[in-house]
């Protein structure tokens, strides 16, 4: 067997043309192989007209109309095969010309050998050009999944061993997250919403403590205690300032005022009957806390907010968020944003910072309007608003976790950083 393309050959025993696409052999006369076999063979791109004569028929003298005549038919049975041409050089002879567009057809081939003989016969450019197709179709599959844009949601936050700030009369060493390569990052940003010199965390040897900002907002999320014990979950204080004027926050005041708010009607409290002893087929992993929005002149606002994990898998599950907007004066009543999904928890770092990352898909939001709205309300509102009609993929990150507490950063009101109480729950 000769080939002639990669699905295209010559028998020389048998006198006839084998396609390995259809299946069809095409007979040939001993003259028309004999040319053929020579014009394939040839060293010189031309065959002579006494060369062809002298293969297709050897020990025989013959006119040059028999060669003419030979080449018109087997022009005729090469005919289907438009990639392979048979050609007159003028006053030179004949030569056989065979198409680049040949390995076209080799996607089509059955035959083992004709398909391995076709991808080793394209040309430099071709496989060149494969391998860039593949390259791209393999990045733009990269671009697409889930990991990649877990991986960019990360890149966008930086972390820092610590930045000191001083809190309640107390100096002492927060963990910092920052995200978009926000400027200003001097301590002054968190603690100029403070009043200074207030010393209602004297009775504490520490605090542990998170400072955040994703530029426009700075959250402070702390654990008054020690600062080199796990958080007791005891006291937990989370303000995000959403102003760049300084709030002027007294923090004996704040803690009094907190505290009576968070005695109030708890919209988000998870309540359960009382134990049987027979535990749930599924655990629920649910994290609670209060965030406080200090803005000067204006009245506190807090965020109760309530999040659920139910596993599933090994990292993956149903996601639940409940988030409950009121006043300190309850002139609004509560603005309600509810978030319902399903998860997929990633696990890496932030500059070393252990992080899980949640990639939350929305199925279901409801955002209840309040009857009143306090004009201190009116920017939270309008971002839940903004959230319930555009949000359809939410990240949720988690960068501390312990057996009663964890820190999570979560997309509500820009990103807020805050130290929430950790409960496991059979249901």
């Amino acid at each position: 067997m000769l080939k002639i393309t990669p699905y295209l050959e010559l028998d020389t025993e048998a006198n006839q043309l084998v396609d390995h696409v259809s299946g069809k052999k095409v007979s040939l006369t001993f003259s028309e192989s004999a040319v053929l076999h020579r014009l394939l063979l040839s060293s010189n791109p031309v065959c002579s007209k006494e060369e062809l004569l002298s293969a297709g028929w050897p020990d025989r003298v013959v006119a040059v109309t028999s060669l003419t005549q030979c080449i018109s038919t087997l022009r005729k049975k090469l005919d289907p095969y438009r990639e392979v041409q048979l050609k007159t050089v003028a006053r030179r002879g004949y030569q056989l010309h065979i198409s680049s567009q040949s390995h076209v057809k080799m996607l089509a081939v059955n035959d083992a050998e004709s398909m391995k003989a076709a991808i080793f016969d394209v040309s430099l450019l071709v496989k060149i050009s494969g391998i860039v197709v593949l390259l791209i179709l393999a990045l733009s599959a990269w671009y697409c999944s889930d990991y990649h844009k877990i991986k960019q949601n990360l890149a966008r936050w930086s972390a820092d061993p610590q930045v000191e700030l001083q809190i309640g009369g107390l100096r002492g060493n927060a963990k910092l997250l920052v995200k978009d390569d926000a400027q200003h990052l001097h301590p002054f940003m968190w603690e100029k919403h403070l009043q200074p010199d207030n010393s209602f965390m004297t009775c504490h040897k520490g605090f542990n403590a998170f400072a955040a900002t994703d530029g426009s907002n700075y959250s402070m999320a702390i654990c008054p205690g020690t600062d080199d014990e796990q958080c007791s979950g005891n006291g937990l204080i989370n303000i995000t300032s959403v102003d760049s004027e300084p709030a002027n926050l007294n923090m004996p005041e704040f803690m009094e005022l907190s505290s009576a708010m968070e005695q109030r009607i708890r919209y988000n409290r998870v309540m359960l009957p009382e134990s049987t002893g027979a535990k749930g087929s599924l655990l629920e992993h649910n994290y609670q806390a209060d965030v406080y929005f200090p803005v000067k002149d204006e009245l506190l606002i807090r965020a109760d907010i309530n999040m659920s994990l139910i596993f599933d898998s090994e990292d993956s599950g149903e996601f639940h968020l409940s988030t409950c907007i009121t006043d300190e004066d309850c002139l609004t009543t509560p603005i309600k944003y509810k978030v319902r999904g399903t998860f997929k928890q990633y696990s890496s770092s932030i500059d070393g910072l252990k992080a899980d990352i949640f990639q939350v898909r929305v199925q279901q939001k409801d955002l209840i309007k309040p009857d009143k709205l306090n004009d201190s309300a009116v920017r939270f509102y309008r971002d839940l608003r903004k959230r319930d009609i555009k949000d359809r993929e939410m990240y949720f990150i988690r960068v501390h976790q312990d057996h009663k507490t964890a820190v999570w950063v979560i997309p509500l009101f820009g990103q807020v950083t805050a130290w929430y109480h950790y409960e496991r729950i059979d249901i």
